[in-house]
């Protein structure tokens, strides 16, 4: 049995890290790969960063134990490293915490080196500026999760670098119920606070404006008391049980982005959600969006306050143009998004990099 240890960032309510990592632990036992994790920041520490809570004595607590982690690291066949190990560490100080002789996988799903090269202060960006370029320069592998992280590890000097983007469980993913009963269409939109303050709060009179107009529902999953509450807004909490349900709820999805280089760096995970439900897209055509949205058949691309409300009247009068688009979208997650395809191929990927 192979012996492969996962330092993810975060446990399964972390989404990059259950995305990236935890979901591909049952593919990766059929293949006689035996992963044992270590998650940096726990359960609590998130409920508490979004709760906007101090978090201070649980990442105290996370760097302890990945401390204690990286002790015994070196008994492995394989460090399978999601970002960094210890986050605004600089290089020299994390190296010297690395077995020389076990291979490194390291797992990108954000622009996380921005964090750092653009950091505001000339000290942060002089001490840990080129940290995440030196860890990918030391790994064995590189998996990114779309081409504008692929990039910047190739620059970086990786070895090896290859493109896995971010997929859903299609077992867990069905279409969303044909309902009998007449209710108003509904936008929806699923994410964090974070990134519903970024990238949809400003784009909220906008879309307040259209729901009224003509008389439609916009639910948010996940943007807690973040949301300023609105007529016309449903903001509901997100949990793992019920976020396929809430999504099927939804009869088009949404996914503003500004065109920032850390925007650049996503890869488009609420995108595959709402397709694999069966739900038309409107996105920015910003990043890996303008590859998994096909402008006219799964959905449309939107820059301008015009397109966008070109699109979401088009979509929210037209049930049957809904009903095709939401097809293709699931047709295209099928064939290149799903874990039944990737499962196997990150499985081969982490064995040849312990060949």
């Amino acid at each position: 049995m192979t012996k492969i240890l996962l330092l993810s960032k975060y446990g399964r309510m972390g989404a990059s890290s259950r995305l990236r990592n935890y979901q591909y632990l049952g593919k990766l036992a059929q293949q006689n790969l035996e992963v044992e994790f270590s998650p940096l920041f726990d359960d609590p520490y998130l409920k508490s960063l979004y709760a906007r809570k101090s978090t201070f004595n649980s990442a105290f607590g996370g760097y302890f134990s990945r401390l204690r982690a990286m002790a015994y690291a070196g008994t492995f066949d394989l460090l399978w490293i999601e970002k960094e190990v210890f986050p605004w560490v600089p290089w020299m100080i994390e190296s010297h915490f690395l077995p020389r002789d076990v291979p490194i996988v390291t797992d990108y799903d954000d622009a996380i080196f921005h964090n750092y090269d653009l950091h505001r202060s000339k000290a942060v960006r002089w001490l840990i500026g080129q940290k995440i370029n030196r860890l990918m320069a030391a790994s064995t592998l590189v998996v990114a999760g779309n081409n504008y992280l692929a990039a910047r590890a190739r620059a970086a000097g990786a070895p090896r670098v290859e493109v896995v983007p971010t997929v859903v469980d299609m077992c867990a993913y069905g279409l969303k119920p044909q309902i009998g009963i007449a209710r108003p269409t509904v936008l929806g939109w699923i994410g964090s606070p974070s990134t519903w303050t970024e990238y949809m709060a400003p784009m909220m009179p906008l879309f307040a404006s259209i729901s009224e107009g003509e008389n439609a529902r916009l639910t948010a999953v996940g943007a807690g008391k973040v949301a300023v509450p609105h007529p016309t807004l449903d903001s509901l909490p997100w949990s793992e049980e019920t976020e396929v349900a809430m999504i099927q709820a939804m009869d088009v999805g949404l996914m503003p982005l500004t065109d920032t280089p850390w925007a650049r760096g996503k890869c488009g995970y609420k995108l595959i959600q709402y397709m694999a439900c069966g739900l038309p897209v409107i996105a920015s055509p910003v990043g890996v969006n303008a590859d998994i949205v096909e402008h006219g058949v799964n959905g449309f691309l939107a820059t301008s306050d015009l397109e966008w409300t070109e699109a979401l009247r088009l979509l929210l009068n037209d049930p049957a143009l809904r009903a095709k688009m939401g097809r293709e979208g699931r047709r295209k997650v099928e064939e290149r998004y799903s874990l039944q395809v990737w499962g196997p191929r990150v499985a081969q990927l982490l064995r040849s990099a312990i060949k």
